[in-house]
């Protein structure tokens, strides 16, 4: 994205008004290539491929697929989070340089994270897979639990979602669902309200609200939209840093400092001619200058880290994240992907939960009342009920 001047946040609020039709297709459109991008980095999950190599070709069907919509505009559109691929106990955005080796091997459960934007007009989606050379067999034991946890946990966040709602009880209904196949939700997750080239605005749902994990209390309202973000893990759920380098960044868009060094001074141009409001790799860059350089725009803040986190080695962790709109009639849910055969000794017997996965996600628009009972709409393609997305078997 190239430098803009913004006059105000009052200006940015008014280009993303949900109620313009114009802006719903458009994060229709971005989610559409997230959705295909999606699909075709799910089938490049087998063993021995090269993470690094899946990371680039997510990257580049982003980049020409967002080209395709929109054709005859100058509308920006492109990459709003760059591919990751995090594997097992790895609990988010490894998106390793060219020369790393790292491969995919059978088993491996995968996260695969990754957004687009149109016009500024973010839909961020993340999903997990299971690496397997027999797909036909469900997997089992723990891989099968973390993944069912946050299946659930989604389709309950879904629904949860709508006007009048608090983003505390969307919190609870996560830890119950993690609870319920004795796994964690994962510290330190934010849901966070998107608004035009913005992917962490103020507003914020906890994956898992603790002493150090805290925010403020809101109610939801018509016209938001979220990229709502689940991570579960079968270990205690406190993921760490390690040393492995980051190479996910953003420019820090209140900070500002006169660099000292020739690279970091290449750096910092590339992003702000490139980068200036959302995430990207180094691996966009020239990456002998951009190893080199980015070391002093973190010291002065200029850029704000996405490190690579850690659970235990030996546990699980899996993801699904999708962008959600708050509509007058419903809240629009824009990425759902299969999810892989699983088989879960455990049974979702929170009825609490139970009720909530009943729950539809249409209302009924305001000043209008419907006093003749009519029949139900028929489901639209691609449109699913709680049984039909349930995609393991869980309990006997």
């Amino acid at each position: 994205m190239a430098d803009k001047d913004i006059d105000s946040e009052e200006e940015i609020e008014e280009t993303a008004d949900l109620s313009s039709p114009d802006v719903v297709d458009k994060y229709k459109a971005a989610a559409e290539v997230a959705n295909k991008v999606m699909v075709a980095v799910i089938k490049q999950c087998v063993a021995d491929k090269k993470i690094v190599d899946i990371c680039e070709q997510g990257d580049k069907l982003i980049t020409e697929l967002a080209n395709g919509v929109y054709k005859n505009s100058k509308l920006e559109r492109g990459i709003a989070f760059p591919t990751c691929i995090s594997v097992n106990h790895v609990a988010g955005h490894f998106s390793p340089l060219a020369d790393d080796t790292t491969v995919l091997k059978n088993g491996d459960v995968v996260k695969i994270d990754l957004g687009v934007h149109v016009d500024g007009l973010i839909s961020q989606t993340a999903h997990t897979v299971i690496v397997s050379s027999t797909p036909e067999t469900a997997t089992t034991g723990r891989k099968a639990d973390v993944v069912a946890a946050c299946y659930y946990a989604a389709e309950v966040a879904h629904r949860l979602i709508k006007p009048g709602n608090k983003n505390t009880q969307v919190s609870e209904a996560i830890g119950k669902c993690a609870a319920q196949f004795k796994c964690n939700a994962l510290e330190g997750v934010l849901s966070h309200q998107l608004k035009k080239f913005v992917v962490d605005a103020n507003k914020v749902i906890l994956n898992r609200p603790t002493q150090e994990h805290k925010v403020e209390e809101f109610e939801f309202e018509e016209g938001e939209v979220y990229a709502v973000d689940i991570v579960m893990s079968t270990g205690e759920g406190k993921a760490k840093e390690t040393e492995e380098r980051t190479t996910v960044f953003k420019r820090s868009v209140d900070q500002n400092y006169s660099l000292k060094m020739k690279a970091s001074r290449y750096v910092f141009s590339e992003i702000n001619t490139r980068f200036p409001t959302l995430p990207f790799t180094l691996r966009v860059l020239d990456e002998k200058r951009a190893r080199l350089g980015i070391t002093e725009l973190i010291k002065h803040d200029l850029v704000s880290p996405y490190p690579v986190l850690y659970e235990k080695e030996g546990e699980f962790v899996a993801q699904i994240k999708f962008t959600i709109l708050i509509l007058p009639s419903e809240t629009k849910r824009l990425n759902t992907h299969a999810l892989p055969y699983i088989s879960s000794e455990i049974k979702m017997e929170d009825a609490s939960i139970n009720s909530i996965m009943q729950q539809g996600t249409k209302r009924m628009k305001k000043n209008k009342k419907n006093k003749n009972k009519k029949k139900a709409a028929p489901k639209k393609e691609g449109e699913a009920t709680p049984a039909e997305t349930k995609p393991m078997e869980t309990g006997k």
